[in-house]
């Protein structure tokens, strides 16, 4: 098999795992606070969040591309103290998949657990449990379809980010060039099979991890009739 295609294939893998291992633990800990607690500014907090859904991904990637460049104040730090540079580097790319992905990540979770009844927590109080087992004994198995939707949305829209990763990363070999970058490329240079061959592995990747969600959904809404 080609090479480059597996690379390419392994670079999207792990973008995608890693952009959703660091959010599930930032989502959940988001999540948490905009559920359980009220603040003065909490729609500003959630619009935020929900930027990435309406914003054009050129436009985050263009201030996280400004961001990174030594000429402005965070890169430069960057540069200066740690000798990191960040613009078109997988890391950069990493940052710009985790804040682009945040709502996919945070709004199942806030929504499964605004669900929960307050007298389960409540309950768990009362008969001594910590506020740390109550939440991995009793929050966490009743928002489990929220939190497996959650992990599959932001996985699935990893793998099919274009517009942030090609601002912030280009398009290099082994570097920052995944998959929907490379369907781009094949397409540029009339390369219709390899095209499809990234296309198909994203299509059959999408329609198992959205088939999954609805299975998952489906047989939770069966054991509460």
């Amino acid at each position: 098999m080609d090479t480059a295609f597996v690379d390419t294939l392994a670079l999207t893998g792990q973008l995608a795992l890693l952009t959703t291992a660091i959010l599930l633990v930032v989502g959940m800990t988001v999540a948490c606070l905009l559920a359980f607690y009220n603040f003065r500014l909490k729609p500003l907090v959630e619009a935020l969040i929900s930027m990435p859904m309406v914003l054009p991904p050129t436009v985050l990637g263009f201030y996280l591309l400004t961001a990174y460049s030594p000429d402005h104040a965070p890169g430069r730090w960057l540069q200066q103290q740690f000798d990191i540079r960040l613009a078109f580097t997988f890391e950069g790319v990493l940052i710009a998949s985790v804040l682009f992905s945040l709502p996919f990540m945070i709004q199942p979770l806030q929504n499964g657990l605004a669900a929960l009844p307050v007298s389960l927590r409540e309950a768990a109080y009362t008969l001594g449990k910590s506020r740390l087992t109550t939440f991995f004994r009793v929050i966490l198995p009743n928002i489990k379809p929220s939190l497996i939707t959650a992990v599959a949305m932001t996985f699935a829209h990893c793998i099919g980010e274009f517009g942030v990763v090609i601002m912030v990363g280009g398009n290099m070999p082994g570097e920052t060039r995944v998959a929907s970058i490379a369907i781009y490329d094949e397409v540029q240079t009339l390369n219709f099979a390899g095209a499809n061959r990234y296309s198909l592995v994203l299509f059959v990747a999408s329609l198992v991890l959205l088939t999954v969600i609805y299975s998952i959904n489906a047989m939770h809404k069966k054991e509460n009739r």
